[in-house]
């Protein structure tokens, strides 16, 4: 009985080697396996998320995914099974990811994922700070309307005072401008 409760003992042990120094058996560990990369765990975490359809790995990747005009008006919402909902903008947006949805479908499935269908849904997701702010201050460094850029000047047709880059651009002040596009809409167009 003793030796069969060892046997047992031994076969849920690790295993371990066995070194015989003269007339004594001493047990050394077994070696460890080599270290593995931290960039080969990573590679292996994501492609687990993959295969086991995690909508972490889809967020991640998202950009790529959907393109860089798309996916920041659009975002993964769930993952049941192989069923992708994505959600998008209302209007133009929700449209070009309708037209799109196909080639998202193919870029998944490329990347890796076991998705087969992609429904969509309205969505208002947050659009990212970082691409809004840059759009917004890039349309305000160029404005006519901006004094501490181009300046002040007088308005040749109401002779006020008004920013120097409304004259540049339509030759007198916004309020002229807009009296003569609504004076003439077709002469008053803009160039």
């Amino acid at each position: 009985m003793a030796g069969s409760q060892r046997q047992r003992s031994r076969g849920n042990a690790p295993a371990t080697g066995q070194r015989r120094i003269g007339s004594i058996t001493v047990m050394v560990p077994a070696s460890h396996p080599p270290a593995t990369a931290l960039a080969q765990c990573l590679d292996t975490l994501q492609q687990q998320w993959q295969r086991q359809g995690n909508l972490g790995a889809l967020w991640q990747r998202w950009p790529t995914l959907a393109g860089p005009q798309l996916a920041p008006h659009c975002r993964p919402l769930r993952l049941q099974g192989s069923v992708l909902t994505v959600g998008a903008a209302p209007g133009p947006w929700l449209q070009a990811l309708q037209y799109n949805r196909h080639q998202l479908l193919g870029s998944l499935r490329a990347a890796g994922f076991a998705v087969r269908e992609v429904r969509l849904t309205q969505h208002h997701p947050v659009t990212q700070p970082g691409l809004a702010a840059e759009e917004t201050a890039g349309s305000w460094a160029r404005h006519p309307s901006r004094v501490d850029v181009h300046g002040m000047a007088t308005c040749p047709g109401c002779h006020c005072p008004a920013p120097a880059g409304e004259m540049a651009r339509w030759g007198s002040c916004s309020f002229c401008r807009r009296q003569l596009l609504a004076e003439n809409p077709v002469s008053g167009s803009p160039q």
